[in-house]
């Protein structure tokens, strides 16, 4: 076999390798009702119960870099603490070693047949969840096809001298196959396709045990630079989290590099018991080191939570996206005590919408990214507290409400819609400036300042709205029904003159396009804000 041919059979396996396991995530995402982030969120109560959510989710999407990366952007969101996301990544680094268990299993000479299986559900089915399935089957088989295809690849390696000579090395220095294993994973992304390669490597002769385990070690730092790469811009709480996952794996394979021989004379022993094939005596190599990682770092969660904090200084922007307020047991003993419950957290997302839309503002001015994220954090806030208060005033509404009851419910069912719809436009915003960017949309500095006109008196008109809600003030809100009013002639005044720009040639049409949606989203929260002030003066008429 040719140098071309060798560099072509394996890449093109290793390419189909990795796409088998996206592909199977994604299909078993799709079967499982895609509810990663709920299972996340409901049992991560403590490190243990993370710990089984991480493995859950890692089985779930077959990658452990891919639940590291979706615990830091919970965490980022504050909708994860930190000692929570600890117990995530623990499972995560247990719950990769599924895919090694799954390529431990010798079916290789069927992958082409489950490719088929796979392609024919997901041509000749019109069903979902069929579709789904089929999506799992044909990653399931490409991982074997890709893999069979790297083994091709690799197999001309065993007769040279000097890859040779390279496990020797190995053997001799396993810091050297550390880095060998960490490089490797950083290159290809992906710990699953680096132990994947070196289940083959042993499979066919190539490589001996005791060189294969230092490489797998490394393995498992390589998979903590995705989860590193994701954090870079993030929040405190989100460096803090990638950075325990490095160094949880750091000691981990510090601790077993120490105990390497006996270890390796374990493994061995493991494989002479169980009667295990070379592929699966390194995914139980990899399961146990794994699973006994986490069992001894597990109780020390909270001294991993005070190095991370001590390492990377400095406060957080914490958004508590929770309900506080929502106690059921006020809906039986008092109704009204619980509107105001009710109301309290309204408040809280009233806030939530004001902070959004100033970070959409700051996103526009700046294009910082960080800005961006806020804004969908906020979003996702408000997201979260309309589902819980929707839900507890439809409970508050089961109960016999007196006619004053019955109109503040009215009005904080309606107000929840107002201010969610508030948040959907905050995300339209962001998705606007993202378009900017993309494009390369360059708008004049008139009508940024023409923007940033609308936007403080959009804000503006939003906070009195709420506050004239909180303190049930009519003055206050016959003031928001004014300022909703300048805000949409603001609103035609701009378009005019950004017209007049166009004419000039001072603006691009594309930077029309994205002016006048601007606008029009704005326009938009001015008319929830007064859809509230409304509400209020309506309650105080009847």
């Amino acid at each position: 076999m040719d140098l071309q041919t060798i560099l072509f059979t394996f890449f093109g396996g290793l390419g189909i390798f990795l796409f088998g396991i996206k592909f199977m995530g994604d299909g078993l995402q799709k079967v499982a009702g895609d509810r990663l982030r709920e299972i996340l969120d409901k049992f991560t109560s403590n490190p243990v119960m993370g710990v089984l959510a991480g493995i859950i989710v890692t089985i779930l999407i077959q990658t452990s870099s891919g639940t590291t990366v979706l615990t830091v952007g919970l965490v980022n969101a504050g909708f994860m603490t930190l000692h929570q996301a600890i117990g995530v990544i623990m499972g995560a680094n247990v719950g990769t070693t599924a895919t090694a268990f799954i390529i431990g299993i010798d079916i290789e000479e069927y992958a082409l047949p489950i490719l088929f299986i796979g392609t024919f559900l997901i041509f000749f089915f019109k069903n979902k969840k069929a579709n789904s399935i089929g999506q799992i089957f044909f990653g399931f088989g490409g991982i074997f096809y890709g893999l069979k295809l790297m083994g091709d690849g690799v197999a001309p390696l065993e007769q040279l001298q000097s890859f040779e000579n390279l496990t020797i090395s190995m053997s001799n220095n396993p810091v050297l196959g550390v880095i060998i294993g960490v490089c490797f994973t950083v290159a290809v992304q992906s710990s699953s396709a680096s132990i994947g390669l070196l289940q083959e490597l042993y499979q066919q002769g190539a490589i001996m045990l005791d060189a294969v385990m230092p490489v797998l070690f490394g393995d498992n730092i390589g998979t903590t630079v995705t989860a590193v790469l994701a954090a870079i811009g993030a929040s405190v709480a989100a460096k803090r989290a990638a950075l325990t996952h490095v160094i949880f794996n750091l000691i981990g394979t510090t601790i077993i590099l120490i105990l390497l021989v006996p270890y390796t004379s374990f493994i061995e022993n493991v494989q002479e018991w169980l009667q295990l094939n070379e592929r699966m005596t390194v995914a139980f190599a990899h399961g146990i080191f794994n699973i006994s990682n986490t069992l001894l770092q597990l109780p020390f969660v909270g001294l991993l939570a005070v190095i991370v904090t001590k390492l990377i200084p400095g406060q957080d922007t914490e958004i508590e996206y929770k309900a506080k307020n929502l106690d059921t047991s006020f809906i039986e003993r008092s109704p009204s005590i619980a509107l105001g419950q009710a109301k309290s957290e309204i408040m809280r997302m009233g806030e939530f919408a004001e902070k959004g839309l100033r970070e959409s503002q700051n996103y526009l001015k700046t294009t910082h990214k960080r800005h961006s994220e806020l804004t969908v954090q906020f979003e996702e806030a408000i997201n979260n507290l309309d589902k819980s208060i929707t839900n507890y005033l439809v409970l508050i509404s089961q109960r016999s409400l007196s006619d004053e009851n019955s109109k503040s419910h009215s009005i904080l069912m309606d107000t929840v819609r107002d201010i969610e719809r508030v948040g959907d436009h905050m995300e339209n915003l962001v998705e606007l400036v993202d378009y900017q960017i993309t494009n390369k949309v360059v708008l004049s500095k008139e009508a940024y300042s023409d923007l940033e006109e609308m936007f403080n008196l959009t804000i503006e008109t939003l906070h009195n709205a709420v506050t004239t809600l909180e303190n049930d003030d009519i003055d206050g809100a016959q003031e928001v029904v004014k300022q909703e009013e300048q805000i949409d002639k603001l609103e035609r005044k701009l378009r005019k003159k950004h017209i007049l720009r166009l004419n000039e040639g001072k603006c691009s049409g594309s930077a029309g396009i994205v002016f006048v949606d601007i606008l029009s989203n704005l326009e938009r929260v001015g008319d929830h804000s007064v859809n509230i002030a409304e509400a209020v003066l309506d309650e105080n008429e009847e």
